[in-house]
Order: structure tokens, then sequence, then C-alpha cells
């Protein structure tokens, strides 16, 4: 069917008391920005839902999307027809016919914002059941869990009808929770964090750091495009280049080989606070699980987590990896995670790093570097980039693409 609007209902916003009115206005800037590919659409927030008029966009498309939005609980496609009674009969008839399978029941719910009306709510629901009953055979009422509800508002500007209620994300408007840091590595674990991360509200700035000549461009691009798998989220996302090359040569270099990944993840953690307080973030997101791989035991969590007095918060952590995967699936990450560009995550990894690293011989070698040097040379180079949702960095075809996985 032609829907002309798309009736939104928000989750737990109705929980918010006060400050109900600031987590409606994120859902609209969050769903404004969401919806950036359709400029014809109109979105009003109202206290009660958000209203989508269409005017002749892709309704499928827009229900794509709007499915991603943090903070919507549901959603339905509606048609507007004039205040005509006749129109109202023949909308209400064609939709339950394009929904209806056999054996079905339907009930009929009216809500009215105008009062003056001729048929009130009780009048306008059996107008419509008797109609539906005579019009679609075999159909019967049922009002307690029919498998089609035909809603029916009656508004000063005409009558909406929909039939069906799509679940969106739910959640928490992303920004409702502030700003927090998510270290982005490129595989399987960060960006499902930071989904978990933005279901909560927070609005997430990715830091990715890279490695060239020893991480490939194409490590870069996989990055952003993971970046803008989570971008529907929220709208869009900052994503903050930090350049890591000099840093993981003066490492390797000048620390004990056992304690490379060490003291390297305490200065990506180093540079991931400072540019949190650059911008104001309230913590830092990781992908780290427990016991997945040697720098994520509690001992080098420890030993890492060390440099700074910042939150670091682990969605993930609890997770074991098929369950991890199975959000990366459902969030079309996965595919694109095990894509095999080296992050420098990879590069220069000692056979056999430290699963307990001690902390006072962790500081000591850390000292062997120029902590600070290497800290203002990467932070004056970082780049930041806006990323938006169906933005595509990686140019290979699909069956290229296929044939690395």
């Amino acid at each position: 069917m032609e829907y002309t609007e798309i009736m939104v209902r928000y989750g737990e916003l109705s929980t918010k008391g006060k400050n109900r009115r600031s987590f409606i206005d994120r859902l609209y800037s969050n769903t404004r920005k969401a919806l950036h590919r359709f400029p014809a659409l109109e979105i009003h927030a109202r206290r009660d839902r958000l209203h989508v008029v269409l005017h002749g966009e892709d309704s499928a498309a827009v229900m794509k999307r709007l499915g991603q939005v943090f903070g919507i609980q549901n959603f339905s496609p509606s048609i507007r027809v004039e205040r005509d009674m006749g129109q109202v009969r023949a909308t209400a008839i064609a939709m339950i016919k394009e929904q209806y399978q056999p054996g079905d029941a339907f009930k009929v719910n009216t809500r009215r914002s105008d009062h003056n009306f001729e048929l009130d709510t009780n009048e306008m629901n059996a107008e419509l059941g008797g109609v539906i009953l005579d019009n679609v055979p075999g159909i019967t009422v049922r009002v307690h869990k029919p498998e089609i509800t035909l809603r029916v508002e009656v508004r000063l500007d005409g009558i909406y009808l929909s039939s069906r209620t799509i679940q969106g994300a739910g959640g928490l408007p992303v920004g409702t929770a502030g700003r927090g840091m998510l270290m982005l590595s490129g595989g399987i674990d960060s960006p499902v964090a930071g989904y978990l991360a933005m279901k909560r509200g927070v609005a997430i700035q990715m830091v990715h750091f890279f490695s060239p000549p020893y991480t490939s461009a194409k490590a870069l691009a996989k990055a952003k495009e993971l970046t803008s798998k989570l971008a529907p989220y929220a709208g869009s996302i900052q994503f903050i280049e930090v350049p890591f090359t000099h840093i993981q040569e003066e490492i390797k270099n000048k620390v004990p080989e056992g304690y490379l990944m060490t003291v390297q993840r305490r200065l990506m953690l180093r540079l991931t606070d400072k540019i949190r307080e650059q911008q104001r973030g309230l913590a830092i997101f990781n992908g780290e699980a427990l016991g997945q791989v040697a720098s994520q035991t509690m001992e080098s969590m420890v030993a890492i987590n060390d440099v700074t007095t910042t939150p670091i918060l682990r969605p993930v952590v609890s997770m074991d990896k098929n369950e991890i995967i199975k959000i990366a699936e459902e969030i079309d990450t996965f595919n694109l995670s095990i894509m095999p560009f080296e992050d420098c995550c990879t590069i220069f990894a000692p056979p056999a790093p430290k699963t307990r690293p001690n902390l006072e011989k962790t500081r000591a070698y850390e000292k062997f570097i120029d902590v600070e040097g290497l800290m203002a040379e990467a932070l004056a180079g970082i780049k930041m980039t806006e990323i938006k949702a169906d933005e595509e960095f990686l140019s290979q075809d699909q069956t290229e693409i296929a044939s690395l996985l």
C-alpha cells in the first residue's frame, strides 16, 4: 500500500518525567540525521509520539532506517484520508485485505483528537468492524490478542488508519547518557561494544589507531565502514584517526618483547583519554572480553588501566565469542570485521606476550620511551571525520570481498 505517514511510539521515554522533553528532542534530532537520505520527509515530534510524513518517499526504506534508531519502541505505517467516511471505509477494507491470512481475527481501535467528528469512538469501531466483516470473507472479530488491529485516529487534518506495528530498536536516544570514546580496532568485538553503549544512550566517538605502512589504507577504510554500519543508530558518528606508527616502532625497539603489547595498550589508552578530555567525554569504551586474548586478562587490565582514572567500560566483558558474533551478525558488522586487513593491534605482536604482566615492571619499561613527546606528535596528527549511515569506504565489489572472507 502507498502509506502517507509513519507513526513512531517512544520506548523508555515514557518513564523520564520532567526530562521527557529533552529526550524527545534528542530522538527527533537523531531521527532527522538517520533519515538524511530522504529529503522530502517532514518529521514532527509530539509529546506522545513522533510523526514522519512521507510525501512520496519509499516507506519500506524509511522504516528500515527507523528500525535502527535507538529510543523508538515501535512504529506503524499509516494512510491519511480526508474526513469522509466513504474514503475511510474503502481504505480500511483494502488495508485488512492486504494483511489478512485465513484464520485471522481483528478488532478496530479508534482514537479521536477531534471530539466534534460525526462519530464517536464506539460508533467508529462498530461502523468499520461491520464493513470489514461484510467485505473480508472468513475474518472474525476478537477483542483480546487479535492477529490484526486496525488503528484509526481522527484528527483535525484528516483520518489516519494503520494495521501494522513494527518493533523498533528500543533503548534510549543516543546522546541522552553523555559522550564516550570507543577504541575501535576493526575486529568483531569493538563494534558490538559500541552498539551496546549507544543502546543505553551514549554518544560514541570512534578512536581508531592506524600505523602506515604496516597497516594498509584498506584497514583504515574498513574501520570507517564499520562506523558507517553503526551510524544509523545515532544519526552520525565522529571518527577520529590517530597515527600510531612512530609509537609502535619506539616500543618495539626499546621495550622487552613480552611487554610490547601491554605498553602499547597503555599508550593507546593514554591517547584515548587525552582525546576524551579534549572532546569532553565522560568515559572510555572498548571491546575487551575476559580471557579472549592475552591482553584481556584481569592482570593485563590492571596494568593497562593504571594510566588513567577515567571509567573504562566494557559492554561485552562477560560475553563469550558466540554471543558477540550473534550480535555482530544482527547489526551487519560481522562480515566486515573478519575481512583480513591487519590493524595496529596485530602488527609487531610478540609470539609470547605476558598474560599476567607485573605492574611495576610495566611502569619501568614504559620509561624507556618518551611518552609525552610521542603522545604530542600523535595528537598533532589526528584527523576527525563525521560519518553518516550508508557511506562506503571500501571500493571492492561483493565478489572481491567474498573472496577475502
